[in-house]
């Protein structure tokens, strides 16, 4: 008999689940590495560019809460238009604001914006892909967003140099988001199958396989914490602490760029090309995962990680500084690559195959809790004491986390290799 791993194609969603994910996500890359430049501009202090630029991981962390909901009560497709069209407005606050704190408001408007994306598309591949390929579809998966942070920043490295703004960027993500609208509504869902799309208009409407996952996602989150705690504040702590590293590259690197003084467009390019590394990695992290177990995924990634924060930490004053993060931004990037896809593949590993999405819901606001906590912790050591010390300190929590990995990661989602060789 055929296995439902054997006919599976990812090409049969990639329109569907992927497209609109990475015409967000080119948006969302081009807009991150200006997010402290656009602050510093309108005379933000680097510990204020700083907290700006957590802001849209706040609003991720916020809004995991009410889009479980939202997406349950309006349908996947007619949230995630709804959810373009709120970031559109965000980037257009941004683009007018008059001073930073209009700015923090636009940012974090965004960020709650992409939440929804980010909690449908994993439902959906957690109940549609074969166990058997789990892990490369979900770094397939992480792959576009990996895409669209390799390919944003370029865009607004040449939209910058063409018109002098570092506002422009944000056009750029307001493309983004009405294209991400149009492909959902004009191209079909698989995930959907023959259920009509669910709105307010109909309220009686089936429920998809996806809306209906996030629904029992959205239904007690905080007891569903309190269930799981063991394993949440164990290897969940683990897995708060690689969204903490993988969020403080994202503010760290451009703030550091504008505290040596590299210029926007060449920051955006630089970024950009260490997005590149990262995409480049995303498939080999699932071959990896699914051959020799999620341990030699994570490990490399966590220990890169520290070790290229701390290296930055020592670097800030010398006369080679720009060679040096150049390096380290490529350097995290590879460490980051490495680890594509492993905190959605965890957390599929140790959700409830029976009832996947409590748990599910549970374990991604764990990880964008360290996500959303680690960008407030740079701005709070670089506003009391330096960057250079915030590196630092991020470097030690990486290899805190990476210890965490080794102990819990054999315990809870011991290797079951699905690849022979």
């Amino acid at each position: 008999m055929t296995s439902p791993a054997a006919s599976f194609s990812l090409r049969s969603v990639a329109l569907a689940a992927f497209l609109p994910a990475a015409l967000f996500a080119i948006g969302e890359g081009a807009i991150i590495p200006i997010i402290p430049v656009a602050s510093d501009n309108l005379g933000a202090s680097l510990a204020i560019s700083a907290f700006v630029a957590s802001l849209i991981l706040v609003g991720e962390l916020i809004g995991d809460i009410p889009s479980g909901w939202l997406v349950s009560r309006i349908g996947e497709r007619t949230a995630m238009i709804g959810a373009a069209l709120i970031s559109v407005v965000g980037l257009l606050v941004s683009v007018a604001a008059p001073n930073v704190w209009i700015l923090a408001l636009g940012v974090f408007l965004i960020g709650l914006s992409t939440a929804v994306f980010a909690l449908a598309r994993h439902a959906y591949m957690t109940t549609f892909v074969p166990p058997e390929i789990r892990a490369r579809a979900l770094s397939s998966l992480g792959g576009v967003f990996r895409f669209g942070y390799f390919v944003g920043p370029f865009l607004s490295a040449g939209l910058i140099h063409l018109t002098g703004s570092v506002q422009s960027a944000f056009w750029i993500h307001i493309g983004g988001c009405l294209a991400a609208a149009a492909v959902l509504i004009f191209i079909k869902d698989p995930g959907l199958g023959s259920t009509p799309t669910r709105s307010l208009a109909r309220p009686a409407a089936p429920r998809s396989a996806g809306e209906a996952e996030v629904a029992q996602e959205a239904q007690g989150l905080f007891p569903t914490l309190w269930k799981y705690r063991g394993v949440l504040v164990k290897l969940g702590s683990g897995a708060a602490l690689i969204g903490a590293m993988r969020a403080g590259r994202q503010v760290i690197l451009p703030l550091w760029a504008v505290s040596i003084g590299i210029g926007s467009s060449q920051t955006a390019l630089i970024i950009g090309i260490a997005g590149a590394i990262d995409f480049g990695l995303f498939y080999t992290s699932g071959q990896i995962m699914d051959r020799w177990g999620r341990m030699w995924s994570a490990m490399p990634c966590m220990v890169g990680l520290g070790i290229s924060y701390v290296v930055l930490s020592l670097t800030h004053d010398l006369p080679t500084s720009v060679t040096w993060f150049i390096g380290v931004a490529m350097f995290m990037s590879v460490a980051n690559g490495i680890g594509s896809g492993i905190l959605m593949t965890l957390g599929a590993d140790l959700a409830d195959k029976a009832n996947p999405a409590p748990f599910l819901g549970a374990w991604r606001f764990t990880g964008d809790f360290g996500s959303a906590a680690a960008p407030l912790l740079i701005s709070g050591l670089t506003a009391l004491v330096s960057i250079s010390l915030a590196s630092g300190v991020m470097g030690i929590l990486g290899f805190v986390g990476a210890l965490i990995l080794l102990r819990y990661v054999p315990r809870y989602s011991p290797h079951q290799p699905h690849l022979k060789r």
